[in-house]
């Protein structure tokens, strides 16, 4: 089943700057990330800020192939995107929308490409402890952020693999052959994860 590239990269292990900085340090720059992309109102200071997490992102190692990877799920929804907000706001206003998503996608992907899996998943457990005081589960938040991460690829993959076997079999404009088995298989996967979660006791609310 493929679907370990898409969307986000992999972590990397390595000895760069991002490597070594402070969880909290990385996730203010996704913050900071996702927040500029709703201030910023010039495509070119958005240009330039994502020439610089690409830049960034190159210089911990993963590889031009791993940022590719992160952005090439998403190209065709950008073209989209990017032609009709051309079409009702002309190519600036465009050009601004597609670039400010992409400087989102990199951010992530710095940070995921920087930091393993659990690390992730203990920072957000630390970042969500004061809000337990009004009833939030910090564990159960990361463990559902844990499945996400799993989940999205796995579907992904699916729907290549799908796509692929229909195109072979001429069917690849026929919605019911792309639809259905993606549809069946996700289900079976999350029940396979529900069965799995509840045989260890894990996401069962306490006594």
């Amino acid at each position: 089943m493929r679907g370990h590239g898409f969307l986000l990269a992999n972590y990397v292990p390595g000895n760069s700057l991002v490597h070594r900085l402070p969880l909290a340090l990385k996730f203010l720059l996704v913050f900071g990330c996702g927040l500029a992309s709703f201030i910023i109102q010039d495509w070119l200071i958005s240009g330039a800020v994502l020439a610089g997490l690409c830049c960034l992102f190159l210089l911990t190692g993963a590889g031009p192939k791993r940022l590719w990877g992160a952005i090439r799920p998403l190209a065709a929804v950008l073209l989209v995107i990017g032609l009709f907000q051309w079409w009702q706001l002309g190519a600036p206003t465009a050009a601004r929308i597609v670039l400010n998503i992409l400087v989102c996608v990199v951010a992530a992907s710095l940070l995921t490409a920087t930091t393993p899996v659990q690390q992730l998943l203990d920072g957000v457990v630390k970042a969500a402890a004061p809000f337990k005081r009004l009833g939030a589960d910090p564990e159960r938040f990361a463990l559902t952020i844990g499945i996400m991460l799993r989940s999205i690829p796995y579907i992904a993959g699916t729907f290549a693999d799908v796509r692929d076997s229909a195109r072979a079999r001429g069917l690849e404009r026929n919605p019911r052959a792309l639809i259905l088995p993606v549809f069946i298989t996700s289900v079976a996967f999350a029940r396979q994860t529900g069965e799995a979660l509840a045989a260890r006791g894990l996401g069962e609310a306490e006594d």
